[in-house]
This record gives structure tokens, C-alpha cells and sequence, in this order.
């Protein structure tokens, strides 16, 4: 009886073991994936002329890092990010730009476009600037990433702006201590932005309560244009969002505190910091 229990137990632990075995070599494993290869179509200085905004500039193709797997080759969708960064920065700079496309492997620009997109660096216009441009392939969830090489261009961007540029910029709601504005109502003159360039427009020092709504206004006590969210009312995000003319109203960041307002209607967006 005991001989005929232990060869049960023995029998049941092979048959473990068996099928522990048989899950080991069945288990799929990541075997890793090459370098994708940047090509542009010339990396010769660069100017984008305002004049020539809808015609071809910069096209650039890239390849497959063909990721591979313990079962063969991989079948999901590769994600590509072509990075923009200033040469010097090692992308690291908060205003790098990236730009997403799924399973593409090349995108041609506009003169527009490649403007629009370098806008984002917030870079002074009409002067060259060093630029540095690689692409990022990654899986579903920004997993496994690889980098490829690194194209350098000297560009020169022109201005352009998003929304027409109002002489002037004032915050009025219910996040402000003056609460919203009524017609011909004056501000107090901590309500007015500073002009700092001739798109941007900035708020330092300025206290917003916490969770209460914002606009804001070229004309103070004037309804007639207003600046806000794109979503309905309180969707956007409380630290910096886009805006557009006619908006709806912008919910402050939950803390009541001292803030910094950046408008930006060259890239048609706002931080809050």
C-alpha cells in the first residue's frame, strides 16, 4: 500500500514537472530588434520661405526594426516618434518636439508643416538654428524602444502664428480675486499680461484659485472676443492646454497659489506653472 502511494505521488510530481517543463519551452521571449535607419532628403541649410508655405520641403523614410521574438518574427503594429531637438540638447530639452506614426515608415513635410513643427521649440524666427532629428520605434505601450541615427540640419523658420496676435492680453473668472468682469468694467493692473515677444504673452506672480475657472480677453470688460478652452467647460489641463478664440472656460489648477502664465499664439497653447 505504501509502495503503491509513493509511486502515485512520484508519478503525479513527473507529470508537474512534465508540464512545468513543457510552459518553460513555450514561453514567448523578446529576442530584440535593430536600429531603424534615418534618411532625409537633403541635410543642406535649410530656409522655409513664408511665400512657398504649401509647397514640398523635407521628406523622411526610415526602416523597420524588424523586432524579433523567441517564435519568429514580430506581427504587431511598430510605433515610430520622429524626435526634433536642438543640436547640443541630446533630445532632453522639455520643448523637444515628437511627432507619432504608426506602421508608416516615411513622412514628406510642407514648408508649413516643418515650420509648425519646429515652432514647437520655441526658437527665435528668421535666424538659422542647429537642429538634430532621429526617429523612436517602440511596441504598444512605448515598450522596447530603439533609437536610430541622427540627421543634423541647420534650419531658418519664419513667423507664424496660429491665432492673430491681439495688442493686448487680460485674465478675468472666478480664479481671479476680482471674480469675472461685467461690461466696461476696469482691471487692476495685475490682470494684464507683459507682451514679451511678438506672439508671446506672460502673467508672472499672479494668484489663481484653486479649482475656480479662467478666460482670458484682449479688451478688458469686452465680451465681444474671448480666448479658451477647445473642449467644453474645465476639460482642459490645469498645468497648460491649447486655446482657441471663442473657448470655453479653463478650470485653474486645484491649488490656490502664485502662478506663472505663459499664451503663446504662435503654437496656440498656454502653460500654467
Amino acid at each position: 500500500m505504501i509502495m503503491k502511494l509513493i509511486k502515485s505521488i512520484f508519478f503525479c510530481l513527473l507529470l508537474v514537472g512534465m508540464a512545468s517543463c513543457d510552459k518553460e519551452q513555450n514561453k514567448v521571449t523578446f529576442a530584440g530588434g535593430t536600429a531603424p535607419v534615418l534618411s532625409v532628403s537633403s541635410t543642406s541649410d535649410l530656409v522655409l520661405p513664408k511665400a512657398n508655405a504649401d509647397y514640398s520641403s523635407l521628406q523622411f523614410q526610415w526602416t523597420n526594426p524588424d523586432y524579433q521574438f523567441s517564435n519568429g518574427v514580430n506581427t504587431q503594429d511598430v510605433y515610430y516618434t520622429l524626435q526634433i531637438d536642438t543640436t547640443g540638447s541630446n533630445f532632453s530639452n522639455p520643448n523637444m518636439v515628437g511627432l507619432s506614426f504608426t506602421k508608416d515608415v516615411s513622412t514628406t513635410f510642407t514648408v508649413r508643416g516643418l515650420n509648425t513643427a519646429l515652432a514647437g521649440l520655441q526658437l527665435k524666427d528668421n535666424v538659422p538654428h542647429p537642429f538634430e532629428f532621429r526617429i523612436m520605434a517602440t511596441l504598444a505601450s512605448s515598450s522596447v524602444p530603439v533609437y536610430s541615427n541622427v540627421l543634423k540640419i541647420n534650419i531658418t523658420t519664419y513667423l507664424d502664428v496660429v491665432y492673430p496676435v491681439p495688442a493686448n492680453l487680460f485674465i478675468t473668472g472666478s480664479a481671479t480675486a476680482k471674480s469675472w468682469m461685467s461690461g466696461g468694467d476696469a482691471p487692476v493692473a495685475s490682470q494684464q499680461f507683459a507682451k514679451t515677444n511678438a506672439y508671446t504673452f506672460v502673467l508672472s506672480g499672479f494668484q489663481l484659485l484653486g479649482g475656480q475657472e479662467f478666460l482670458l480677453v484682449p479688451v478688458y470688460g469686452d465680451w465681444t472676443n474671448k480666448y479658451g478652452t477647445l473642449g467644453a467647460n474645465d476639460t482642459n489641463n490645469p498645468s497648460g492646454d491649447s486655446f482657441k478664440p471663442g473657448g470655453n472656460n479653463f478650470i485653474a489648477p486645484a491649488a490656490t497659489n502664485t502662478y506663472t502664465i505663459t499664451v503663446n499664439f504662435k503654437t496656440g497653447k498656454y502653460t500654467v506653472q
